[in-house]
């Protein structure tokens, strides 16, 4: 456990949080001109936090959770005084007045900036090959995609930039990613943790998360950003569990769904063999299998393509080069900047969904497309309700194949958009979910186990997640890498 052990040994004086910062910004110099993890570094915020909290603990203060804990933040979370871009030309240069909610939570626990981390632009991809400024790589292997859309967070946690790290996940942003790049990846309950100051992408599906190394890691961030926010209408107004002590309880007897849809034609070879073998072990350690069904599983890709560009579609309208962002300078009218600003500052991928998204709204076809999406999103939900009438959680492939080539995919964008085929369910019905590595294939690039559960169920996955991890230790006879770390 990063987090806990990093922690005691700050706690014993075996190391300061300067010391602990400087190693961080050691390790991104030495990684990132191959891994381009990060939009922007705060190595000066860092220092001086560092050493705040350095004088804190000499002066005998009571600490944060968190206090000394090296975090990227995404680059769709707003970071007061620190520029957000969501990766696109259109927000290059923008400042937010103010903190989002869970930055704001992990600042008062301790935690230190590192850096903001790339992503897709405005978080629409799944290979992090769209961001404006340039692709990140994959520290187990740079000729390869770390996933996305928070592909720059999976890597940075990856190759010990930072001890962990936030996304966010809209279809399979978190997960992915996290299953690409060998780290664990959760998305908690829609609701579960405040959006407040997330730059919209698709405001009902929309959910922020942690990455860790481990899955005690991310149990101790998910414990700080966790809870109720006045500021966030969607936040649900419930009490929060002690997640790290959920973690230790026992697991024999509970009763675990093997998704039959998520099996089968496309799924990689090497990929189900190694997700059939977690299975196998948690059946060892007395968790009962249980062959499931969600007939409506598959659908969740064509009904997420709907809803998603068309929530899109209207949140992006908002970008017009005259409130705020970038502002084409040419054209003979309000209506030829914003066209002409659109044009330019909005790369392919975004476009094509805010046309998908508007299409789907527009007069005539909102029945056809956008009310039958919502109609098959809550067939969905209700095969989820049913399924946990009989199973405690239910178990997937994160992805169906592992770490693919860039440029792989970039001329056929429904291959792109498959890649989340097993992560987009879980957002369409709101409930938690989590990748933890569970092996890997022949080339030696790292596979996700994905593990569902009910609404607002995360201790019970991050409790069976963690049985899993400690008994697989799937990372002590890991193969070779070339930045990734232990």
């Amino acid at each position: 456990m990063v987090i806990s052990r990093g922690r005691a040994a700050f706690d014993q004086g075996l190391q300061s949080a300067s010391a602990h910062t400087q190693a961080s910004f050691d390790r991104i110099a030495e990684t990132e001109p191959q891994l381009h993890s990060f939009v922007t570094l705060t190595q000066e915020r860092a220092k001086l936090d560092a050493e705040r909290i350095d004088k804190a603990k000499a002066a005998g203060e009571k600490l944060g959770a968190l206090a000394g804990v090296n975090l990227a933040i995404k680059d769709n979370l707003c970071t007061k005084g620190i520029k957000t871009t969501c990766s696109s030309r259109m927000l290059e240069h923008f400042i937010p007045p103010y903190e989002s909610t869970v930055t704001q939570r992990l600042w008062q626990a301790g935690a230190v900036l590192v850096g903001k981390t790339n992503l897709d632009e405005f978080a629409m991809g799944s290979s992090t090959e769209t961001s404006a400024f340039g692709a990140t790589a994959n520290p187990w292997d740079p000729t390869r995609v770390p996933g996305g859309s928070s592909g720059g967070s999976a890597a940075a946690v990856a190759a010990g930039q930072c001890d962990a790290a936030l996304g966010s996940d809209t279809g399979g942003s978190i997960r992915q990613p996290a299953s690409f790049c060998g780290v664990v990846g959760l998305k908690p309950t829609y609701g579960r943790v405040s959006r407040w100051g997330l730059v919209a992408f698709a405001s009902s599906l929309d959910q922020v998360g942690p990455f860790g190394r481990t899955v005690a890691d991310v149990a101790a961030v998910l414990q700080v950003i966790a809870g109720h926010d006045p500021f966030d209408a969607t936040s649900l107004d419930l009490p929060v569990p002690n997640y790290l002590e959920a973690l230790d309880q026992p697991v024999k007897g509970l009763r675990v769904g093997i998704l039959k849809e998520a099996f089968g034609a496309g799924l990689n070879p090497e990929v189900e063999a190694s997700v059939r073998g977690a299975a196998s072990l948690l059946q060892s350690l007395g968790c009962t299998m249980v062959d499931v069904s969600c007939p409506r599983f598959k659908d969740g890709i064509a009904t997420y393509y709907v809803i998603a560009p068309s929530e899109a579609s209207a949140n992006l309208a908002r970008y017009d080069g005259v409130k705020y962002g970038q502002r084409h300078q040419a054209g003979e009218s309000l209506g030829a900047m914003t066209a002409l600003t659109r044009a330019n500052c909005f790369g392919a991928e975004v476009q094509r969904r805010i046309l998908i998204g508007t299409y789907a709204l527009s007069a005539g076809y909102g029945d056809a497309y956008y009310r039958k999406a919502q109609q098959v999103r809550t067939l969905i939900r209700e095969d989820f309700n049913r399924a946990f009438q009989q199973v405690d959680l239910l178990l997937t492939p994160t992805s169906p194949t592992t770490a693919f080539k860039p440029g792989e995919h970039s001329d056929n964008p429904i291959a792109m958009y498959l890649a989340d085929l097993l992560t987009i369910p879980a957002n369409l019905a709101g409930i938690p979910a989590i990748s933890v590595p569970c092996g890997f294939d022949s080339n030696g690039l790292p596979i996700g186990l994905q593990l569902m559960a009910p609404v607002l169920e995360e201790a019970r996955l991050l409790q069976v997640s963690h049985h899993y991890e400690q008994a697989a230790a799937v990372m002590k006879d890991r193969p070779e890498a070339a930045l990734a770390i232990g």
